[in-house]
């Protein structure tokens, strides 16, 4: 037996693990780190399950290749040179606009999937670039960058030192944290009761952490904004704004928001206008207080207006860069995101709808747009990195009715699933313990600055490439060199940019890949003066500190200032206002988070389902009696229909139903998923409907209804 240490690389909270290996090298047992110092050795289920997962036998161990219905393992040379064959005969008919690539999920969680997603993006000289950003999280992103000019510049609430946390649309006790990371939140959120504060949560459903909270509020779906808005008109109303950044545009806010009363609102969030007008002045006279928001509100028709609005309270509450407010992490590592530029979106459009770019990338609710229309630019070739696109992306069917259609394909993913069962080839990267580890992109958003890097636990087998080598590969064929370049020329070239090509410090760096080489001098040229020597001397990780105040090196607008009233968002309140006059349908459908689960990754799991890992149909008991619901029922939406196993539930609102994302399993190469799949909830959501200042996807609030099965 023997003992290592890791950061879990499941969801987005960053906790020690305390793995023990037996002399095979399985891991029979995982802890938490008791000596990490922001996790302090809690652990959640996924966590837990991390040795089921990473030892997962039906993971792929070689690359593999399909020749008509059939795979086929085979050499790397074998399959990197079929990479160039696919890659290249489709630039040579249809050009490089003809080439698309798509960034899932879990490339926010490696180390070579940040590192390489810039030069393989650049590589592919094509403006069909999608990633799970339009799935998820782009509204914040544009929201910021209007706002500060930083589309990176995302503060989260200072939990550990707030009086009053605000939650709207997420559920941080079982997601721990999203564009947030709070290892063990249910301890940090005790602690904020215990000094006297405030919890409340604005939700649909009675998650978990409602249900811890002092108030819980019922919200309809996607109606948020009017929520936010009720608020600000309160707080600039009642004179209750406390403004201490330097701002433009606070006289046309209160011209913009002075009829967004919250009377007027009440009435299509569903939330009494005397809790609207009470919350707003809590937080105005709260000690300090946080409003923080995730995926149900970035999820829906409008979220870049929704966190826009959350910052704007954050920031007239006179908590935005402040202890116990809402804050920006300082990280270790160089942030070589931060461009220093002004954002701006709509740099170039997708050529069949004419969606607007976000951060470089097109929305993915339009992707099979471009795989099926015809005409110059039509999309012919897919690199899928690590995603699951026919169970994540909007109208998941018709994904999965159009990939076949491709010229080629090629993904880089362990697994054998929905998506990849349509591939050419599939390039498998290594076990995760197998692979060192540091979180780029999360340490970004801690609550606390931190940082922690691990080290591979166990050596690559004779057969295998480590996910570094498989990326840079893969970008070097793009680029347009032969299969048979080795991957140093790429790592040696990036290695070089981020010196400066200074020798002297080159020849300085230590590590045994190319992105460890990266994340030294990236720790050098940090803040802190750190290096990846300083790291693995301090295997559970090293705490910087509280946050502190940093928005005024952050904001990069042209003017300098936060601009509150920025016309790119703005614009959209007349869209908005429309909604006013528009009658709500009879039922809208939610996602639910869920403890043991994260998107597609986990199903495959022993040890995770069942219990409430469960792909069911929640539905308030009145409405499930009203209608004659059984067993089952027939939930149909402008995109599809399906059946869906029925479970009445009082913690969610009358006239809303909740479906898990994730399910609906049908790859052949996941025994456990399979045994028990459940449906795709994204058969119900309408890809030609996003919200249209981010090309975030609409995955909540979708217009359903129900009918017993039969009728």
């Amino acid at each position: 037996m023997r003992t290592a240490h890791r950061t879990c690389s499941i969801c987005d909270a960053v906790c020690g693990l305390r793995l023990t290996l037996d002399d095979d090298n399985r891991v029979t047992s995982v802890k938490g780190d008791p000596d990490d110092p922001f996790s302090q050795g809690y652990v959640c289920p996924k966590g837990a399950s991390f040795g089921q997962l990473d030892e997962d036998p039906d993971r792929l161990r070689h690359p593999m290749v399909r020749r008509g219905d059939t795979w086929h393992e085979v050499s790397w040379d074998e399959a990197f040179a079929e990479v160039e064959r696919g890659l290249t005969g489709v630039v040579e008919r249809h050009g490089r606009e003809a080439l698309s690539v798509y960034f899932g999920n879990p490339t926010f969680h490696t180390m070579a999937g940040f590192m390489y997603r810039v030069p393989l993006t650049q590589s592919l000289g094509s403006r069909n670039v999608y990633s799970a950003g339009t799935i998820d999280q782009m509204p914040k992103h544009v929201a910021s960058g209007y706002l500060f000019g930083d589309p990176m510049a995302i503060a989260v609430p200072d939990v550990d030192r707030t009086d009053h946390l605000l939650v709207i649309g997420a559920n941080p006790l079982e997601s721990h944290g999203s564009l947030c990371a709070a290892p063990d939140f249910p301890r940090r959120l005790k602690a904020l009761r215990r000094r006297g504060g405030k919890i409340t949560v604005v939700d649909p459903r009675r998650t978990r952490t409602a249900k811890f909270a002092d108030e819980h509020l019922f919200i309809r779906p996607s109606t948020d904004a009017f929520f936010l808005l009720g608020i600000v008109h309160t707080l600039l109303a009642e004179n209750l704004d406390t403004v201490t950044l330097d701002v433009n545009g606070l006289d046309e806010l209160r011209e913009l928001t002075a009829e967004f009363t919250p009377a007027a609102v009440s009435p299509i969030c569903g939330i009494d206008a005397d809790d609207i007008a009470r919350t707003a002045r809590e937080l105005a006279a709260a000690p300090t207080a946080a409003v923080y928001t995730r995926i149900g509100t970035c999820t829906s028709e409008f979220g870049t207006l929704t966190q826009w609005l959350v910052d704007l309270v954050n920031i007239l509450t006179g908590n935005f860069d402040r202890p116990g407010g809402v804050m920006f992490t300082r990280t270790a590592a160089l942030e070589v995101f931060r461009t220093g530029q002004a954002f701006t979106t709509g740099n170039f459009h997708s050529r069949v709808r004419g969606l607007p770019e976000a951060l470089g990338e097109l929305p993915v609710a339009t992707l099979a747009d471009e795989i099926e229309t015809p005409g110059e630019g039509q999309v012919k070739a897919l690199i899928s990195i690590a995603g699951n696109l026919v169970l994540s992306a909007p109208n998941g069917p018709r994904l999965d009715k159009v990939l076949p259609e491709l010229d080629f394909m090629v993904c880089v993913d362990p697994y054998l699933n929905e998506t990849t069962k349509h591939a050419n080839v599939i390039l498998p990267p290594p076990r995760m313990l197998q692979m060192p580890h540091y979180d780029f992109l999360l340490l970004t958003v801690t609550v606390r600055n931190y940082t922690r890097f691990s080290p591979a636990i166990l050596p690559l087998e004779d057969d295998q490439l480590s996910e570094a080598e498989i990326m840079a590969k893969l970008t070097l064929i793009v680029s347009g060199q032969p299969a048979s370049t080795p991957a140093s020329v790429l790592d040696e070239m990036i290695v070089g940019q981020l010196t400066g090509g200074s020798e002297e410090m080159r020849a300085g760096l230590t590590g045994d890949s190319g992105p460890e080489l990266m994340l030294d001098a990236m720790l050098q040229l940090g803040p802190y003066g750190l290096s990846l020597r300083k790291l693995r001397e301090n295997p559970h990780g090293i705490d910087l500190g509280p946050l502190e105040p940093r928005v005024k090196e952050l904001i990069c607008t042209p003017s300098g200032r936060v601009e509150l009233s920025p016309p790119e968002i703005t614009g959209d309140l007349v869209r908005l206002r429309s909604r006013l006059a528009e009658p709500a349908p009879e039922f809208l459908l939610i996602g639910r988070r869920q403890l043991r689960s994260n998107n597609s990754w986990l199903h495959n799991v022993p040890g995770l389902r069942g219990g409430s890992n469960q792909c069911t149909l929640h539905i308030n008991p009145a409405d499930a009696e009203r209608l004659g619901l059984g067993e089952q029922a027939v939930i149909r939406s402008s995109a599809g229909e399906l059946v869906v196993p029925v479970e009445p539930n009082d913690g969610i609102m009358p006239g809303v139903v909740s479906l898990p994302h994730g399910w609906g399993h049908t790859g052949r190469g996941q025994r456990v998923a399979t045994t028990d799949p459940g449906v795709n909830a994204n058969t119900l959501t309408d890809e030609r409907v996003v919200d249209v200042l981010s090309g975030n996807a609409v995955f909540n609030g979708v217009p359903v209804s129900l009918t017993p099965v039969g009728q």
